[in-house]
Parts: structure tokens; C-alpha cells; sequence
């Protein structure tokens, strides 16, 4: 019988596609894997869709969907609920409080016959109960950048017993190891303005350096000084620090290859497009997409654009967003004269399909971690634009510390202005075309490559 290995990943399509990534891995291993997924309270069309592609294209992997615990009466109380709304927005109102959420896994995990290990997502620490209840165990998948486990890991050392000094930094530079230098303001903010949120944060990274280990999806050639830090202990101090292993670059494949925009790239030069997507749940207000629109237009450059409805103040990270309605939310006339050269897709494209894409030549991004990988892997200069999340810290990872991007001014303002995206756009697309902007940064995308070939051809061992 094979040797059984439990995934339990948090909430989101943006947690979901790095644990499935790892299960496909345990997979080419000869292990037996099952995904326990939580029921959303309220149901997300972008979740659900994400579930079901999974499973279609990984029919060896088993998805076991949990019953979702009864909400409790005040669903946006407690410092647990707050912190996973402000870092992972779910696509449900807000997870059931940790006892109710480790009931139904401690029950499925007990109803299989046998369980090797179980591999719990980042905000699923509380579920490290039912495995020391079970003797099972207990590995972390980090579903973001090693850099990040630095800071993370490192946090409770640095701010446990005065967190209130979060929110005095401001500006101020704060140092971790293994990483750039970079302003406290970079930090998950909603978590730097609420101190039970940090609280919860700071007791979930201790309880993380409990695990048997911690699987990252990254590789030594990108993320070097956080893996040395992290290796040599300099991240928690005064306590053994568990394996991290690199297990990346795990990128996802798959997606639908007869979609509109693959064709349309079909048609265009190489390395002539800007393609520009902000990942599942990242959206934007119309007057941020007019500003886009405009800087798209002046720029004169070849583009292609996700495109979703601004979120009403109403609504929540997850909530089902209608269709955008392109003719309102374009500025007059912008779809007619860009239509030889841009293309603005609906809500959702075939990232991976299009990051590869022979005509593809830069990704604007909200520094996702996925996305991220996915821009690296293809070999493209990514323009930085983090939305929410760790994805500030991410920022400054790719621009300071692998200088594989630059970042978008005015990201951390009310709007990013148009001459801004003009001149990204056509600084980026000058450097594709041999400019010498930066040649450098060129070096550097092409000596990734090479590390990437040499990585690939040697395959992953853990």
C-alpha cells in the first residue's frame, strides 16, 4: 500500500494552486495524496472553477470537500477572522473559529486507513492540534517567497513583546535576515494597524517553527541569502529552526489552450507584448482603469489586459464580481484605436499559456507569489504593482533583491497615473528590444535562465 500524504490548504485560489502544485510532486514520488478542502461558507465562483480545473487535470490526486463547520453569530470578531481577511481575503465570509474548522479534518483523517504525513497550509497552524492528537507528522507548505519565511519566521523574536512598536515605525527601515532592507509601511498593512491581528500573526509563525519541516516553492539560484539565514538559524533565534526545503519552481500548466488571447498572440511579434494581470482576487476602481487605459494608449506599445469589475464598497475580497462591461469602464474611443495592437480580455486568461507565449515580453503584476514564479520561469522583467498581502514585501524581493523588476510608482497611493504606465511600458519593451536602459538587469534574466535549464534537467530531490 502507498505510503498516504494529507494536504489541508487555506483559503483561496491563490493557496490552492501552489498545495496542488505539491501534491503533483508527492505524485512523481510514488506517494498516495488527498487534498482536504474546506467548504466556503459562501460559495465563489472563482474558488469552485479553481477546484474544478483542479481536479479535472489531476485525476491521481483525491479532493476531499470537509463540511463546512455553522458560522459563527458574529463572524467578524476575533483577531483569527481579522488576520485571514486582511492577508489571505478568503472567497467565503470568514472561516469558522480553529476548534469547529480541526473537527471535521480530525474526522476524515481518522476514517483513512493509514496517514503518512499531513502537509497543512501557512494559516492552518491550529490544525497542528488534531495532528499531535493523531501522532502525526506535521510539515508547512509556504505558498510565498523564501524571503518571506525569513521576515515571518524572524517577526516573533523581533516584535512579540512590544507589539505596538509596529505602528511607530512608519517609514523607518527595518532589517531581517537574509533579506534587503526595506520600510516597515511594506509589511501587510492591515496587519501593522491592528494589534490582535499582529498578535495572531506573531503566535502563527512560532507555532510554524514547531513543524517537522517547510516546504517552499523556490530554488537556491533565486532566493540565496533568505535560504542561507534561514539554514544557519539567524531567522529564530534561540530555537532550533526546522528544514526548509526547496521544493520549486513548482508552476502550474494547463490552462485553456484554445482561449481567444492565444490566438491573438499567435499573430504578434516576438517579445512585442506587455501583458498585464493582477491575479484572482485583485481588482481595481474605474478611475484606476482609466488611468491604465490611458498610459496603455500613449505608450504605443502592444499589450494585452485582464480586465475585471471595480469591487463596489459593499462587497468583499471573494465576493462573485459581474462581468466587466468594457465600452463603460475603457475611456471613449480606447478600444477602437488600440484594437490593431492591445487586446482586453474579461476577467480571466490562461496565465501560464500566455507568460510563455513566444510574443509575450513583460508581465505587469501584483507580485503574487505564483505570479511571480510564473513571470520568472517564462524569463520575463516584471513591472511591480503589489495590490494586498505580503505582496509589498514580495515587491522588494524581485526589484531590491533579485532586480528582476521595477517597481510601479505610486503603487502605495490613491491611483498610479498614466504617464506612469506609459513610461514602464515603454522602458520595458525598450529593453526587449536591445536598448541599453539596462543591461544589467538583461544580464541577470539570462543568467536565471541558464540556472533555471541546468535546475530543471537535474530534477527536485527533498
Amino acid at each position: 500500500m502507498k505510503k498516504t500524504v494529507v494536504l489541508y490548504p487555506g483559503l483561496g485560489v491563490g493557496h490552492l494552486v501552489p498545495m496542488v502544485e505539491v501534491a503533483k510532486l508527492f505524485l512523481k514520488h510514488g506517494l498516495a495524496v488527498t487534498l482536504a478542502l474546506v467548504e466556503p461558507q459562501v460559495k465563489s465562483t472563482d474558488f469552485s472553477a479553481a477546484v474544478a480545473r483542479a481536479r479535472a487535470s489531476n485525476p491521481s490526486v483525491d479532493f476531499h470537500v470537509l463540511p463546512s463547520p455553522p458560522a459563527d453569530s458574529n463572524p467578524d470578531s476575533g483577531p483569527r477572522h481579522h488576520v485571514v481577511k486582511v492577508i489571505l481575503p478568503p472567497p467565503a465570509v470568514l472561516p469558522s473559529p480553529p476548534a469547529a474548522m480541526n473537527a471535521p479534518l480530525r474526522d476524515f483523517l481518522r476514517s483513512l486507513p493509514a496517514v503518512h504525513a499531513l502537509v497543512l497550509d501557512m494559516f492552518c497552524v491550529d490544525a497542528q492540534d488534531v495532528a499531535a492528537e493523531l501522532k502525526l507528522p506535521v510539515y508547512y507548505s509556504f505558498a510565498s517567497a523564501a524571503g518571506d519565511l525569513a521576515i515571518f519566521l524572524n517577526l516573533p523574536s523581533k516584535f512579540a513583546s512590544n507589539t505596538a512598536k509596529v505602528k511607530e515605525l512608519g517609514d523607518s527601515i527595518i532589517t531581517f535576515p537574509g533579506v534587503p532592507p526595506f520600510k516597515a509601511s511594506e509589511l501587510p498593512s492591515e496587519v501593522i494597524a491592528d494589534d490582535e491581528a499582529l498578535v495572531y500573526v506573531l503566535r502563527m509563525f512560532q507555532r510554524m517553527a514547531e513543524a517537522k519541516g517547510i516546504l517552499i516553492n523556490s530554488f537556491d539560484s533565486l532566493e540565496k541569502p533568505a535560504l542561507s539565514a534561514l539554514s544557519e538559524g539567524l531567522c529564530v533565534p534561540g530555537r532550533a529552526t526546522p528544514p526548509v526545503y526547496c521544493i520549486g519552481p513548482l508552476v502550474s500548466g494547463g490552462g485553456d489552450k484554445e482561449h481567444e488571447c492565444l490566438r491573438w498572440l499567435d499573430a504578434q511579434p516576438d517579445q512585442s507584448v506587455v501583458f498585464l494581470s493582477f491575479g484572482s482576487l485583485g481588482t481595481f476602481t474605474s478611475k484606476q482603469l482609466e488611468e491604465i487605459a490611458i498610459g496603455l494608449e500613449k505608450s504605443g506599445e502592444r499589450f494585452l489586459w485582464v480586465v475585471r469589475s471595480p469591487r463596489s464598497p459593499d462587497q468583499k475580497h471573494g465576493d462573485p464580481l459581474p462581468e466587466p462591461d468594457l465600452e463603460a469602464l475603457m475611456p471613449e474611443g480606447f478600444l477602437e484605436k488600440t484594437k490593431d495592437r492591445g487586446l482586453v480580455v474579461k476577467s480571466w486568461a490562461p496565465q501560464v499559456e500566455v507568460l510563455r507565449h513566444r510574443a509575450t515580453g513583460a508581465f505587469m503584476t501584483h507580485c503574487g507569489w505564483n505570479s511571480t514564479l510564473e513571470g520568472i520561469t517564462a524569463g520575463l522583467p516584471l513591472l511591480c504593482w503589489p495590490l494586498y498581502a505580503e505582496q509589498k514585501v514580495n515587491k522588494v524581493h524581485i526589484v531590491e533583491g533579485m532586480k528582476l523588476g521595477v517597481e510601479m510608482r505610486g503603487y502605495n497611493e490613491e491611483v498610479v497615473k498614466a504617464e506612469e504606465v506609459e513610461e514602464k511600458v515603454r522602458w520595458v519593451m525598450a529593453l526587449q528590444e536591445g536598448g541599453s536602459s539596462n543591461l544589467a538587469f538583461a544580464q541577470f534574466l539570462k543568467d536565471v535562465d541558464v540556472k533555471l535549464v541546468n535546475l530543471l534537467n537535474a530534477g527536485f530531490s527533498f
